[in-house]
């Protein structure tokens, strides 16, 4: 009886286990979420190079093709030269190959052999991709070498040209996906509960009751919590800068257009916030909701690692999650020294976001 009595006690409590929706998130969709996207690095553990192909190289011969078939090369064209060389200084691009044929004269090939002359165009911002890439292309050299002419011989000339750019330091990344971070969770947190608890104790039902417009009540509880969050990116900023280094191109326009794009962000997850204390029926699922709606943005809008090391199908997701835009136009801005107006695709998506979050806010907020 005791046996059928603990039989009964473990059942019972597993399957109420199971009908606890954060029991399931927490410890296996999360999990595996985590191993889906980690994974994922790399596109299977190998790292492709972008390079940029020069107008006056020649692309005709055998040098080229192998180096085009190789999985690690990603060969790219560019049909305005200065877009290219601004990529080129942004580090987006690892380099600028051009390809030249010398015909000579040689004993130790068979009758006459091109030789080839391979020559890298890079910056100060890719050096450490381009060190890791020369000894990859040195091992295709070998190989043709040996293919052509059985044994190791002088076949391809590999020569770098480095200029120095103004260098891309760590914090220059990290610190706007951190500014995107802390809104991403301290917002959502901050407005989620704050109007749940409001609403529950009747608190909201009483505002709606006073001559006060609607409106105002919503903005003026919103707007303390998204003054609160701008005080605390302009610290992050400022720590950021004269602390750590971090770069501000323009100075306080920089600053000013960073403090800008926050103010978007923040009413994106305002909207958001009061989607989340609308719908949900007890505050235990706010965390739910917030973590379902946040790990995604966290791993995958290049908060913590650029996108880049993804597979481009992955990639292409990752466009559509709004802080991928934010994290994108902050760094732009930052470093790059792009104003508002050149970020306006980004801009633009996140306005997007903002319409539709805030007509879904129009359906489902309740005030009781």
């Amino acid at each position: 009886s005791q046996s059928k009595a603990l039989g009964a006690i473990t059942k019972a409590s597993f399957l109420a286990t199971l009908k606890n929706p954060q029991a399931i998130v927490f410890s296996l969709i999360f999990p595996l979420v985590f191993v889906f996207i980690f994974g994922a690095f790399g596109g299977g553990g190998l790292t492709k190079f972008k390079l940029a192909v020069s107008p006056n190289s020649d692309t005709t011969n055998m040098l080229f093709k192998a180096l085009a078939k190789q999985p690690f090369i990603n060969f790219v064209r560019y049909s305005d030269s200065a877009l290219m060389r601004s990529d080129l200084e942004k580090g987006k691009l690892v380099g600028v190959i051009s390809i030249h044929q010398i015909t000579m004269s040689d004993t130790s090939f068979k009758n006459s052999t091109p030789i080839y002359n391979l020559n890298i165009k890079s910056t100060s911002a890719s050096a450490s991709e381009l060190s890791q890439l020369k000894p990859l292309l040195e091992n295709v050299d070998n190989s043709l070498e040996k293919t052509l002419t059985g044994n190791k011989s002088q076949f391809v000339n590999i020569t770098t040209e480095i200029y120095n750019v103004r260098p891309y330091k760590q914090i220059d990344f990290v610190l706007p996906g951190q500014i995107g971070f802390s809104l991403l969770f301290s917002t959502l947190f901050g407005i989620s509960f704050t109007f749940y608890n409001l609403r529950e104790q009747l608190v909201l039902k009483r505002f709606y009751a006073t001559p006060i417009n609607r409106l105002n009540i919503l903005l003026g509880i919103g707007f303390s919590r998204i003054f609160f969050q701008i005080i605390n990116v302009l610290v992050l900023i400022s720590v950021g800068h004269f602390f750590l280094g971090f770069t501000l191109v323009h100075g306080y326009i920089t600053f000013i257009e960073m403090v800008f794009l926050s103010l978007l962000l923040l009413l994106l997850l305002m909207g958001v916030g009061l989607i989340f204390s609308s719908v949900v029926k007890n505050d235990s699922i706010i965390p739910l909701l917030i973590n379902i709606f946040s790990l995604p943005q966290m791993l995958l809008s290049g908060t913590f690692f650029p996108t880049t090391v993804f597979p481009l199908w992955l990639q292409n997701a990752c466009k559509i999650l709004p802080l991928t835009h934010f994290n994108l136009a902050m760094r732009k801005t930052s470093f790059e020294g792009a104003s508002i107006i050149d970020s306006w695709q980004h801009i633009g998506i996140l306005g997007l976001w903002i319409i539709g979050i805030y007509m879904l806010v129009l359906k489902v907020f309740k005030w009781e």
